[in-house]
């Protein structure tokens, strides 16, 4: 089941059986609204405050994804989730309610992929029948941890991101049918020394050019294996250094498309999203909406999903620390027919 060096093989090809994706306003105005199983028109979701929207989100969005794939909460075995909050509450609070077994996991913005890979991990091997791996973000509660208050409305620079407002979930299982679960590759912490949180795209694309490589080496593929590969949220700054890193990597990229969630969640010429999107909910949406919904019209086979993290916290921040980032590849392709 190892693979190499940090990857790993899923031999018994975990099926994703359902999904769904909730996003907020700016979102569903984007390209890819349509996309999205329920979009919201107001940030506090008839919450009290964005914290509480935030985990609204995420427990519309796991309901779901079970009700999608058929199941009831007592079938789930496990969840596998994280997010951007203090202490993950986004997920704990909300995964209280579905009274399924519950693994709290942080890796930045990498955590959607992180919980995919680990809920296929949890699948594959039999230690639990079915899995599911949930994340979310929401603009307000993550701008004004990270950054300055929200409510300042502090001028931002365009190297600075969007955090998407959106939970991803995703329920994996041991049979049904659906796209399924083939690989994944483990990030390392990658720490090029950079300190500005307004500039993560720059910080993370080392990390995910990283992963990339070591995905490409564990497997002895090339990039013509897939049909699509893209990096989680390092938008329109970190995808083209990830572009010059891979280049001199010399991974011949020409021979598959990419893109980067973080560009294609909003439209850059229109609306006022900086750099592009960023956020966990930035690849798992993308991810578990469009992405999912074209591999199983047939559009796309074989689809590798960087997701990216930075692993800086407020506290770091303050006392002057670098910007640690890491990166988890999985691979997704067609198939899972009854088995």
């Amino acid at each position: 089941m190892l693979k190499g060096h940090q990857s790993w093989e899923f031999r018994n090809r975990p099926v994703i059986i359902g999904t769904a994706t909730v996003v907020g306003p700016d979102e569903g105005e984007g390209p890819l609204g349509n996309e999205f199983d329920i979009v919201h028109g107001d940030l506090r979701i008839g919450q009290d405050s964005w914290e509480k929207a935030e985990k609204k989100l995420l427990e519309e969005a796991s309901k779901l994804a079970i009700e999608n794939a058929g199941l009831t909460n007592d079938r789930v075995h496990f969840y596998v989730g994280g997010d951007l909050m203090n202490q993950i509450i986004s997920n704990t609070f909300a995964v209280r309610t579905l009274n399924i077994p519950y693994l709290g996991i942080f890796g930045a913005c990498s955590t959607s992929m992180e919980g995919l890979a680990l809920a296929s991990l949890i699948v594959d091997s039999g230690f639990g029948r079915n899995v599911v791996a949930g994340t979310c973000s929401h603009n307000c509660t993550v701008e004004k941890q990270f950054r300055y208050p929200t409510e300042y409305g502090s001028q931002k620079p365009p190297t600075a991101q969007y955090t998407v407002t959106g939970a991803g979930v995703a329920v994996l299982s041991d049979r049904g049918e659906g796209p399924v679960v083939t690989g994944a590759t483990i990030g390392r912490v990658v720490d090029m020394g950079l300190k500005d949180p307004f500039n993560m795209g720059a910080a993370m694309a080392p990390a995910a050019v990283d992963t990339i490589a070591a995905h490409f080496r564990d497997f002895n593929r090339e990039p013509g294996y897939y049909d699509l590969i893209v990096t989680g949220d390092l938008a329109s700054v970190g995808s083209e250094i990830a572009r010059d890193l891979l280049v001199k990597h010399g991974l011949p990229m020409q021979q598959t498309k990419y893109n980067d969630c973080g560009l294609m969640i909003y439209d850059l010429k229109k609306q006022d999203v900086q750099a592009g999107g960023s956020g966990c909910g930035c690849s798992a949406t993308v991810t578990y909406g469009h992405i999912l919904k074209r591999m199983r019209r047939g559009e796309l086979r074989r689809v590798l999903v960087v997701a990216t993290g930075s692993l800086h916290s407020p506290l770091s921040y303050q006392q002057g620390e670098s910007i640690p980032c890491i990166a988890h590849a999985v691979a997704i392709e067609s198939g899972g027919e009854e088995q």
